[in-house]
């Protein structure tokens, strides 16, 4: 007698716009609190994409942004103008390469950070090094550009003078683009590192103990459970973090680079990124309209890359790409 084959009928039940109303009815205290945030992301998230218009416009303060003329070259003559300028290209390296090195060295320190905060048992030493940590975090840049000051300045720095002390060289830090890299790494790293921490934490609490107990039964040391557990089991949210900073590789850091750097011309070869220098030519020419193609331009090369570094991600390890 043959089997017959079972199929499952089971379909998906959709709810209906009157049991959509009822859940909403039910549950309104829990919806109404969602309206602050809705309300938040509709002003200042969408609202702002209507002035993306400027960027494709010969924009007029007296006209507004619906009555100014097109640009020309089929309203691509702002991007145009960008892509003419001819610091543009230096522009772009300094912004990859600066927010490449940002990525990297950030990661790894709070990688590292985070295992050595795990690793301390003393729980009153654990959180005063992890609030030590992260206070840097909510340092404003401007506050440090003042100390900055005051370690590198040519006459009164104090490792200016300690360097000149060791080796009877003068180094004046603040007219030499070659070191500003290094400095801005070095800074974003005492920044960041510690707040970064709070995400791979969180992960590697998540871990089952048990993993650990079985490895040191095996006769594994902390440092080969670190190696052979905690580090792999990272990977994909080191993976996650790194594809989402990706998005932003090609906006320079405004608020860090201009605090630190300000309009110091003689700095540029090596820290001028597009940030800065679109907010110099909207106050010195005032082209609205370039900027805001600039802007644009940052957001549609952070779309693709994440979008392709999401793929290859999905085709080598599928666990840690975003969707």
């Amino acid at each position: 007698m043959k089997k017959k084959k079972r199929f499952n009928n089971k379909k998906r039940k959709h709810m209906t716009i009157k049991e959509g109303f009822k859940e909403l009815w039910v549950n309104k205290f829990l919806y109404a609190m969602m309206v602050p945030a809705i309300v938040w992301i509709l002003i200042f998230c969408y609202g702002p994409l209507y002035g993306i218009l400027i960027a494709f416009k010969k924009f007029s303060y007296k006209l507004g942004i619906l009555k100014s003329p097109w640009a020309d070259f089929y309203g691509l003559e702002n991007f145009r103008f960008l892509f003419n300028y001819k610091g543009i290209g230096r522009v772009f390296f300094n912004t990859i390469f600066l927010n490449l090195l940002f990525i990297l060295f950030v990661t790894a320190f709070s990688v590292i950070l985070a295992i050595m905060f795990v690793e301390i048992r003393n729980k009153t030493f654990k959180k005063l090094t992890q609030s030590i940590a992260i206070l840097p975090h909510f340092v404003s840049w401007a506050v440090v550009a003042m100390f900055l000051s005051g370690f590198i300045g040519i006459n009164s720095g104090m490792i200016t003078k300690l360097i000149e002390t060791m080796t009877g060289n003068k180094i004046a830090f603040y007219t030499s683009s070659q070191y500003w890299p290094a400095i801005l790494v070095a800074l974003r790293i005492w920044q960041g590192a510690g707040y970064g921490t709070i995400v791979y934490i969180a992960t590697i609490t998540g871990f089952d103990p048990g993993m650990y107990e079985a490895a040191k039964v095996d006769g594994a040391t902390r440092f080969q459970q670190i190696r052979m557990i905690t580090l792999p089991l990272l990977k994909t949210t080191i993976i996650l973090l790194t594809i989402m900073g990706l998005g932003n590789v090609f906006r320079g850091d405004f608020g860090m680079i201009y605090a630190l750097i300000g309009d110091n011309s003689k700095l540029y070869a090596t820290t001028d990124v597009i940030d800065t220098f679109t907010y110099r030519a909207l106050r010195e020419l005032g082209n609205l309209g370039m900027s805001t193609a600039t802007s644009f331009f940052q957001s549609v090369v952070g779309f693709v890359l994440v979008f392709t570094v999401n793929g290859i991600t999905r085709k080598i390890e599928p666990d840690s790409a975003i969707f």
